[in-house]
C-alpha cells in the first residue's frame, strides 16, 4: 500500500502516469478506480490521450464497455465486484468520498481486484483520519503534496453571514450582499459553482437566482437529474455561467476561471473534507490561481474552522518546502 496525498488541483491523477507506464510496459494489467461516475468520465479522455496505444475500458452502472476487457480498465468503485485476482496495480482515487469511505464491502472488493503481490496505491486530497494517522506513525509509505502544478497558493476560503437557504426561500427573497458577491464573480468572467446542502433548494433557489441576476445562463443539477452530464458539459463551454448544484460536484470536475459559493456551510451534511473539496474547484488554472471561495452561512463552525486551517496548513509546508513561486517570479522581474 501507498498513499500520495496531495492537495485538490495539484495533479494526481497525471503523477500516477509513469506508474501505470512501468506496468504496462511490463505486460500488466491496471485498474483506476473512481467513487462517481462524474469523475470517471472525467478522467476517461485524459486515460486515452497519455495512453493511446493502449485500450481504456470505462466501467459504471450501464456502461457500454461492460464486457470489454483493455490493458487500463477505469470504473466506480461499485464496478470492482466484478473482479478477483485481476490487476497487477489498483488505484483507488478520492478514498475518502462517498461510495467507497466507510464501505467495508467496497474496501473488500478493492483489495480483491488486484493480484497476490500487486500494487495498491490510494490517492486522496483529504485522507480518512485513520489513513492520516497510519501515515504519521510510519506504518503507511506516502508522498504529501502541498502545492498544485502552477506553484500559486491554495485559495483560502472568505466569510459571507447570510442567512440559512431554507429562509431565503421561505420569504423569497435572496441576501443582497450574496447578489452583489455573485454578480462579481460573474463579471470577472468566472465559471460559478454555487453548492447548497440539499437537493429539494436547487429548484426553488434557482428561481429566485434568476429573478435576481436576469442576464446570466444559471442552471441547477444533482445526481437525480438525468441531463447532469450535459449540464456540467454545457458549464465547462461556458454556455451556463453559474451552475447550482449538491455535493455530486464536489471533486473529479475541473473548469477554468471558476468561483465558489458554499451556501449554508454549517450544514451538518459539509464535513471539513466537503468544504475542502468543494472549495477545491476554485484556482486550479494557472491562468486564474486565486480563485474565490466563500463559505456562505449564519454561523462559523468547527468543519469550517478546520477546513479553512487545513488549507492554510497546506499553503503553509508548501511556502516552507519552497514550492510556491516567489514574487519575483509571479511579476516577471
Amino acid at each position: 500500500r501507498f498513499l500520495i496525498w496531495a492537495v485538490t488541483g495539484a495533479g494526481k491523477t497525471e503523477m500516477i502516469f509513469p506508474l501505470l507506464r512501468s506496468i504496462l510496459d511490463a505486460g500488466g494489467r491496471v485498474l483506476v478506480a473512481a467513487p462517481r461516475r462524474d469523475v470517471v468520465l472525467e478522467l476517461a479522455p485524459r486515460l486515452s490521450k497519455a495512453f493511446p496505444e493502449e485500450t481504456v475500458v470505462t466501467l459504471y452502472g450501464g456502461s457500454p464497455d461492460r464486457w470489454k476487457r483493455g490493458s487500463i480498465t477505469l470504473a466506480t468503485t461499485h464496478q470492482l465486484l466484478r473482479f478477483r485476482g485481476a490487476f497487477d496495480l489498483v488505484v483507488i482515487d478520492e478514498i475518502d468520498a462517498f461510495p467507497y469511505h466507510n464501505d467495508p464491502m467496497l474496501d473488500y472488493a478493492a483489495k480483491g481486484a488486484c493480484k497476490p503481490g500487486g500494487k495498491y496505491i490510494y490517492l486522496s486530497a483529504t485522507p480518512p483520519t485513520p489513513l492520516q494517522r497510519e501515515a504519521a506513525a510510519g506504518r503507511l509509505p506516502h508522498a504529501k503534496v502541498p502545492a498544485r502544478f502552477h506553484g500559486h497558493p491554495l485559495p483560502v476560503p472568505q466569510k459571507l453571514k447570510m442567512f440559512a437557504v431554507s429562509r431565503c426561500l421561505q420569504e423569497k427573497k435572496l441576501p443582497r450582499l450574496l447578489v452583489r458577491s455573485l454578480s462579481a464573480s460573474l463579471r470577472r468572467g468566472a465559471q460559478v459553482f454555487l453548492f447548497v446542502s440539499r437537493i429539494k433548494h436547487i429548484e426553488p433557489f434557482l428561481e429566485l437566482l434568476r429573478k435576481a441576476i436576469p442576464n446570466a445562463p444559471i442552471e441547477g443539477t444533482s445526481s437525480i437529474d438525468p441531463d447532469r452530464s450535459g449540464k456540467v458539459m454545457s458549464f465547462r463551454n461556458r454556455d451556463i455561467r453559474l451552475l447550482v448544484t449538491t455535493t455530486i460536484l464536489e471533486r473529479g470536475v475541473t473548469v477554468p476561471k471558476s468561483d465558489v459559493f458554499i451556501l449554508d456551510a454549517d450544514s451538518e451534511l459539509f464535513d471539513e473534507a466537503a468544504l475542502v473539496q468543494m472549495a477545491g474547484r476554485a484556482g486550479r488554472s494557472k491562468d486564474d490561481p486565486a480563485g474565490r471561495v466563500v463559505f456562505a452561512a449564519p454561523q462559523w463552525t468547527r468543519c469550517q474552522s478546520t477546513a479553512v486551517r487545513q488549507i492554510k496548513a497546506m499553503n503553509r509546508i508548501a511556502g516552507k518546502g519552497g514550492y510556491l513561486r516567489t514574487v519575483q517570479e509571479l511579476t516577471g522581474n
